[in-house]
């Protein structure tokens, strides 16, 4: 199988190349090379993997797009994951993150619409497109907020409700991916993600909390808390992502068009520091200073994904439980604090 993975040199595209080499896929991986780690990342790749080819390429270029694809000719699976990442960015610059998300994934629908060799096409969306959830009692618990009313997490039926300018762009790509397989009958999935989590992801305040609360406390830093630490998410480690990205591929004449929730459900969701914090303190023995700030523009207070119709339709179940994954990605991080 010949696949593209375009954000091949990110943190999950990174992950998702390693896997498809070591399956003996032939993987071609398109990035910028603009974001923080991804020169680290595609050093990895390139060390671990010869046969991955790199092609420099930029999303918000057209042109980029149209010599990438007449370069390789065709694929029979696209993976989309490049993205601009991070709602404060996004409030701070918003032509820049239209430009990037919408506009950069538009570019990439037209170049495999008329490449006329028919991919799988996967988006990696995320669980911004469906807003603050205002419409959803939240009951606050001593160490978390939870949904009152969906013990198992929102299914895809939430409504969409694009807030902040990283919320509308993601939500228009997500929306035009999903059209594209109704009007030009694109082999297209899209799944909307929560909070992943594992190595080769180089966090930063803005975007990857998990691994940036293990990097800042390892590095001795003081953390930021925006809100009051109660705020609930669902993780899931990488290779679980991986796992249900090899099903779509694997299943997509049976599930071209679909719109799946992705994350670890409720049964891998936590307190980002109320109940994060005393599992980081126990992998790094070591109690970071925290201070606590305004919560930001459209964060949730509690977003756990139903994932029962991802269980079901790609006959798939994230494996790592939290404990294990925050241990895992503490050891990482403990041995590539040089590059982090």
């Amino acid at each position: 199988m010949k696949c593209l993975i375009i954000g091949g040199a990110g943190f999950i595209g990174s992950n998702l190349a390693h896997r498809l080499a070591s399956l003996g896929e032939d993987v071609v991986a398109a990035d910028n090379l603009s974001r923080l780690g991804s020169e680290a990342n595609l050093a990895w790749l390139r060390e671990n993997h010869p046969s991955i080819q790199f092609q420099h390429c930029d999303i918000r270029y057209d042109t980029d797009l149209r010599n990438l694809f007449k370069k390789y000719k065709s694929f029979d699976a696209v993976i989309h994951l490049a993205s601009q990442v991070a709602v404060t960015t996004s409030v701070a610059d918003p032509r820049a993150d239209f430009s990037i998300n919408a506009q950069g994934t538009f570019n990439v629908l037209e170049s495999v619409r008329l490449s006329g060799t028919d991919p799988a096409f996967l988006f990696s969306s995320t669980n911004k497109v469906y807003g603050g959830m205002e419409h959803i009692r939240i009951a606050e618990r001593e160490t978390r907020y939870d949904f009152a009313d969906y013990p198992q997490g929102i299914d895809e039926a939430c409504p969409l409700d694009f807030h902040s300018p990283y919320g509308c762009s993601k939500g228009c790509a997500d929306q035009y991916v999903r059209d594209y397989s109704r009007i030009y009958g694109l082999r297209s999935v899209v799944f909307r993600q929560s909070a992943i989590y594992g190595t080769r992801q180089f966090g930063v305040e803005d975007q990857g909390w998990a691994a940036w609360f293990l990097i800042a406390a390892a590095k001795k830093k003081p953390i930021a808390i925006y809100g009051d630490g109660k705020q609930v998410r669902d993780i899931l480690w990488v290779e679980d992502l991986v796992d249900a990205y090899l099903k779509a591929i694997e299943n997509i004449d049976a599930l071209k068009g679909e719109v799946f929730n992705i994350g670890g459900g409720p049964e891998k969701s936590l307190s980002i520091w109320r109940e994060f914090g005393p599992l980081l303190i126990k992998e790094l023995g070591y109690e970071p200073q925290i201070s606590f700030h305004d919560w930001r523009p459209g964060d949730q207070k509690v977003c756990i994904m139903n994932i029962a119709k991802a269980k079901a339709k790609l006959n798939w179940n994230p494996k790592v439980g939290v404990e294990e994954g925050v241990a895992k990605l503490a050891r990482w991080v403990k041995d590539h604090l040089a590059i982090l």
